[in-house]
């Protein structure tokens, strides 16, 4: 298959795209903000909200990544000054993060009926990519799609889209605190280029069990209170 040559100046025009757009990218990304900070449903389930734009450097180097790879695989570079906004839906980000693994049931319940009521739309079916056994039925059982995560990353995302004149997108990530801890520090060692370090990785990999564990040691402890709730409650009815 042939396919357009891809030059320096390529990318440089899309990072030049963004940097006249960003505004309107921000736009979006304090409008979800401001969405899920009113929610008082949501947010009885919600730790913290972290929120960032793409840096222009990261874009770049995730755009000649995506050439290169194109380029190996003969297939074309779809991304172009046009599609910009919505072909890369990572450019303003937004993570939710949250104390424990049933959480999430809610969240997406209050997720959805905000953007049922905010018109906007869903760019892509909701996706979690976890290796958890235990989790991926939970969050199967929920109807939301798994991914295998051979990294050991976890978390579920939803890409929505604006209903402004042009549309831009955002990408929204559901976490337990615990996981943000593992994705923090991979963050660190591996982005925006993989560590050669056998033994971190190795560590790493150790690192997504230990929170995975202190995920259920932590479910564990809200399911006890739960439970010692319910039996307090009802011994005081029998009153």
């Amino acid at each position: 298959m042939a396919f357009a040559p891809v030059n320096k100046g390529t990318v440089q025009g899309l990072l030049r795209t963004y940097l006249q757009n960003q505004h309107l990218v921000e736009q979006f990304k304090n409008q979800i903000l401001g969405c899920l900070s009113a929610s008082t449903e949501l947010m009885d389930n919600v730790h913290s909200v972290k929120s960032r734009l793409k840096d222009p450097k990261h874009l770049s180097d995730k755009l000649r990544r995506k050439i290169s790879k194109c380029k190996k695989e003969n297939r074309a570079f779809d991304i172009s000054t046009e599609n910009l906004l919505t072909k890369v839906t990572d450019l303003a980000g937004v993570r939710i993060l949250h104390l424990h693994t049933r959480q999430i049931a809610d969240i997406d319940k209050q997720l959805r009926a905000i953007f049922s009521e905010q018109r906007i739309s869903l760019v892509e079916a909701p996706f979690a990519r976890t290796w958890d056994d235990e989790s991926r039925e939970f969050i199967k059982k929920l109807g939301i799609e798994t991914q295998d995560s051979p990294s050991l990353y976890t978390s579920v995302h939803y890409v929505v889209g604006s209903n402004s004149r042009t549309t831009v997108t955002c990408e929204i990530q559901v976490r337990t605190l615990m996981e943000e801890v593992w994705g923090e520090v991979d963050h660190k060692i591996n982005y925006p280029k993989t560590t050669k370090s056998v033994a971190c990785r190795e560590q790493l990999k150790v690192l997504a069990r230990v929170t995975s564990s202190a995920s259920r040691l932590v479910d564990s402890i809200f399911v006890t209170l739960d439970d010692h709730d319910k039996l307090a409650a009802k011994k005081l009815r029998r009153r």
